[in-house]
């Protein structure tokens, strides 16, 4: 069988895929395209530091060794782990514009509709392959047993003492309480004044919280990534009201704010340093200041707003799907080479996320929304005894009904 077989057989799938779902994206579409692109930018950084600059000796088998098969691919993904920075600094932008002209109502419906239903699909499809590996007699990598299922499909896991089924499903963990706070301000009401003093209070907040090495303030001030998801917001306000003297140093403090404390995450990741990674995630801010407020906002290239809708399903099914994937390829054909290999195995990460975002996410999202949006504005049970009788329906006492003609 010759090692170039199952690219030849996927790439073409993908490439008609990808011109069918951009052929229906309209032009314009109201979005960001070059935000959207930036959202796959960050997803695929992610992947590389899983995939290409994992520290983890011999992650891909004895056989293979990275950081001697591609040594500098493996120290410039080694820095990808700056992607899940990047995803927080995009959301503050992101959920600021979804949040504008909506009840706090309105946004949790946006929210649910919008991630649980490729989250559950998600879950489930890692349980059902890591139990056929079970029985398979083999070790699987994610749990799979009855409880810890229950809890995952809740998206709060870790506060239930419960590993993930999905390993990057923790950043969803830190959305959701951003959302949260978002909610919160949307029940005061949102206005401009009010997102400024809020950002500006949050990043004081978050500053006591870590003086006072408080445990329940870090959780929900959410301290390491505040000043990601304020200098998003400073960013969405320039794009919406004009840049000015005031959001330039809303965005100045909390950047400040985020480049002190990403020493922090660095020193979780023991080949990273603090000026490389600084670097790093400035120019990311340089992108996405570029293309909101800036003038790559004026772009409306359709592959990018596809990409952008990729991008959720495509982070969650990269690692607990796609490791085990490319592990299985390189057992079965280990004449294909790592990097190769690789390679095949993010494509066939990216075409799951294709068909999860056709079949689940174009489906059950816009269900799940309508039917969410329905509950929250529910009609009076027409069997109900007790349900007043509305108006027009009451006949007057001689028995007449509205718009009969009575003789004289």
């Amino acid at each position: 069988m010759s090692v170039r077989t199952p690219a030849a057989r996927i790439l073409p799938r993908l490439v008609q895929a990808v011109r069918q779902r951009t052929s229906r994206v309209p032009a314009g579409g109201g979005r960001l395209a070059a935000v959207d692109g930036l959202r796959m930018l960050a997803a695929a950084a992610v992947a590389a530091y899983h995939y290409l600059g994992t520290p983890t000796p011999r992650f891909w088998g004895e056989a293979y060794d990275l950081p001697q098969a591609a040594p500098l691919i493996h120290a410039v993904s080694g820095y990808g782990w700056l992607g899940v920075e990047a995803f927080f600094l995009i959301s503050g932008f992101v959920i600021c514009m979804s949040c504008w002209d909506r009840t706090s109502a309105q946004f949790a419906v946006s929210r649910i509709a919008r991630l649980f239903p490729l989250y559950w699909a998600v879950v489930l499809i890692i349980v059902v392959m890591g139990t056929v590996t079970v029985l398979a007699g083999q070790r699987s990598g994610a749990p799979t047993d009855l409880r810890t299922t229950l809890g995952n499909l809740t998206m709060i896991p870790s506060p239930l003492g419960l590993d993930f089924t999905a390993g990057v499903a923790w950043t969803l963990w830190v959305e959701a309480r951003f959302y949260l706070l978002m909610g919160v301000l949307l029940l005061i009401g949102l206005t401009y004044r009010r997102a400024i003093a809020f950002g500006f209070l949050w990043l004081v907040l978050a500053c006591i919280g870590r003086e006072l090495h408080s445990t329940v303030l870090d959780e929900f001030l959410l301290s390491q990534y505040a000043g990601l998801f304020v200098t998003g917001i400073a960013l969405y306000l320039m794009h919406r009201f004009g840049p000015n003297l005031l959001l330039w140093l809303l965005a100045g403090f909390a950047w400040c704010y985020t480049l002190t404390v990403l020493d922090d995450r660095v020193a979780t990741h023991t080949n990273s340093s603090w000026p490389i990674s600084a670097t790093v995630l400035t120019a990311f801010l340089v992108l996405l200041a570029l293309a909101g407020p800036g003038p790559l906002r004026h772009l409306k290239w359709r592959a990018l707003v596809y990409a952008g809708a990729l991008t959720y399903p495509f982070y969650l099914v990269h690692q607990s799907l796609g490791i085990p994937l490319t592990r299985g390829i390189l057992k079965t054909l280990p004449s294909l080479g790592l990097l190769p290999s690789i390679a095949l195995g993010l494509l066939l990460s990216l075409l799951l996320a294709a068909a999860l975002n056709r079949l689940v996410d174009q489906k059950f999202g816009p269900l799940l929304r309508r039917h969410l949006t329905t509950a929250l504005n529910p009609s009076p049970n027409p069997t109900d005894p007790d349900r007043p009788t509305p108006p027009a329906a009451r006949r007057p006492l001689d028995g007449t009904r509205p718009g009969d003609r009575v003789r004289p």
